[in-house]
């Protein structure tokens, strides 16, 4: 046997393994039972795809920093100018800052407002920009030309300069009210993106059949247009929760938001304030902590999105 054929074969095993175990979860008869058989189908899905498992696992790290982590490591906010930049050891994993508190408690502690910030901010997002983009789509007309107008208005803003305008009238110092201005800016693009997506969907055959069946607006969208855009949804909510993470940073780096010693951008700008923050070497923990930290949770997201999409959209499983 060829090394081909041998390829092939075990190709068609896979294949046939896979349809069983579908099958058998199509069969379940309780509403338990086939969550738990989606759960585990899908975690053997992610788990094939070992750069989307890698990128889950980093996930879940986060995720678990951001809810248990600051209550498993104590973080002493007292200054200790003779611990000043210290190293790498077991008692401080990323070394001390300019004042001698600890980077790491410093990253954790400061992850569970930025993680929030961000999936607030992703959920609302996604609704926006599911019902305007859908009511775009769908309704049309001027309702269609009235909505694209605004979108593109708002993609055409300068983001920065609103924000600085937001802050000196607006107190920014509330995660939720931070949360909806992030959303603000990134609605837009999500809304154009499944207009066109509901506009291609409205030309299919089953379209026009439901249509013709009489099958209500409620119907049509819930039970035909998101089941086959849910996995484009999935994806850009783990990406815009990674954009949301990197504008509220940004802000705090700039200072226009309300200042927190432990969020990733205070870090950053507190320490190319400091003495030795970006000229002395002895600095470059405490700068590069944060941007590292960053720097995985965007390669996680990546990851993890070429994963979610395959596990969502039964059409690009492996076969």
């Amino acid at each position: 046997m060829t090394e081909m054929n041998k390829k092939q074969l075990k190709a068609e095993r896979r294949a046939q393994k896979q349809r069983e175990e579908w099958e058998r979860l199509h069969r379940a008869s309780t509403p338990w039972e086939r969550f738990r058989n989606t759960m585990i189908m899908s975690f053997k899905i992610l788990y094939r795809n070992k750069k989307a498992f890698i990128g889950f696992l980093i996930l879940v790290i986060f995720l678990l920093m951001a809810t248990i982590g600051p209550e498993v490591i104590k973080l002493d906010l007292t200054i200790d100018y003779e611990g000043r930049y210290q190293g790498i050891s077991l008692k401080h994993p990323l070394g001390t800052d300019y004042s001698g508190i600890d980077i790491f408690a410093q990253v954790v502690h400061g992850s569970r407002d930025v993680l929030t910030v961000a999936i607030i901010a992703a959920i609302m997002t996604i609704i926006i920009g599911f019902i305007l983009g859908a009511a775009a789509g769908f309704i049309g007309g001027w309702v269609d030309m009235a909505l694209s107008f605004i979108a593109k208005i708002i993609l055409t803003l300068p983001q920065t300069p609103v924000f600085m305008i937001l802050a000196v009238r607006l107190d920014i110092n509330n995660m939720f009210i931070f949360a909806a201005i992030l959303s603000v800016f990134n609605w837009a693009g999500l809304a154009m993106q499944i207009r066109a997506q509901i506009l291609s969907l409205k030309e299919r055959d089953f379209m026009l059949c439901d249509k013709m069946m009489g099958m209500g607006n409620g119907y049509i969208i819930f039970k035909e247009i998101l089941p086959n855009i849910t996995s484009y949804l999935a994806i850009n909510f783990v990406m815009t929760m990674y954009n949301a993470i990197l504008m509220s940073v940004g802000l705090m780096l700039l200072g226009i938001v309300s200042y927190k010693s432990t969020n990733w951008g205070a870090m950053i700008n507190m320490a190319k304030a400091a003495n030795g923050g970006l000229v002395a070497t002895k600095g470059y923990l405490n700068i590069f902590a944060p941007v590292a930290v960053m720097g995985i949770f965007q390669m996680a997201c990546i990851f993890f999105s070429s994963g979610l999409e395959e596990i969502i959209n039964p059409r690009l499983r492996e076969t």
